[in-house]
């Protein structure tokens, strides 16, 4: 009797991490992105990473290379950081988020994830409140709703070009209140870990990781275990 013929499942492709240049309203935003090997738009919900503003895009690469396998990643660099054009003058953190919306719309992406680290989960945010039909999730890592006295006591990363003193006037708290999309937060064990547990308040209806590794190693030393809680929360 012949042997049944066995199916070898090919392993995956590698993922490229490439970079690339976009048009927005304070010139060219520099986009660090990664799609699916076999290409084509047929992949699940894709997905904006905006970092935190000690850094750029580039922090969310060994990420990008594991998330990407069914979706489009994109982590541009923010106006003014890594090799994105600066605008001019100070940005409120609504400019910073209208600029992403302009890469939005120049990739004519109906619906889309949004992921902000640190400081960029204000953006983020900012960027949920002014499009909700366009984000439909919203992940929010190490999240920098402080008080008063953290903000005197400088807890958070310092910022670049007045940006943590942007980030620092945003009215947090009563923007997450108003989201209507759902919510997952990571919470590393770092300095803001009690302000991340604030967005309870705001956002009853988050849904929480708590993490022992801290934000600024997050994505380089555990890329596979972020990109599953991710995929498993964008499935849902």
């Amino acid at each position: 009797m012949p042997r049944a013929a066995q199916t070898r499942v090919p392993p995956a492709a590698p993922v490229r991490v490439r970079r690339g240049y976009f048009e927005c309203r304070y010139g060219q935003l520099h986009v660090h992105n990664a799609m699916p090997p076999g290409g084509g738009f047929e992949e699940g919900l894709a997905l904006l990473c905006v970092h935190d503003f000690a850094g750029s895009g580039r922090a969310f690469a060994p990420f990008m290379a594991v998330a990407a396998h069914d979706r489009s990643v994109y982590a541009p660099d923010l106006p003014g950081f890594g090799e994105s054009d600066a605008p001019d003058g100070r940005p409120a953190i609504a400019d910073y988020a209208a600029a992403l919306g302009d890469f939005v719309e120049s990739l004519r992406l109906r619906q889309l994830a949004v992921l902000g680290l640190r400081s960029g989960s204000v953006v983020a945010t900012e960027l949920a409140s002014a499009r909700p039909a366009q984000v439909s999730r919203v992940i929010l890592v190490s999240v920098p709703l402080l008080t008063e006295a953290e903000r005197a006591g400088g807890v958070g990363a310092p910022g670049a070009d007045g940006a943590t003193e942007a980030a620092a006037q945003y009215p947090l708290h009563q923007r997450l209140a108003k989201l209507t999309q759902r919510v997952l937060v990571l919470r590393p064990r770092d300095e803001l870990w009690e302000a991340t547990g604030r967005v309870r308040n705001a956002v009853p209806a988050a849904r929480f990781t708590e993490l022992e590794v801290t934000a600024a190693e997050l994505f380089a030393a555990a890329p596979q275990r972020i990109a599953e809680t991710v995929r498993e929360f964008l499935h849902v």
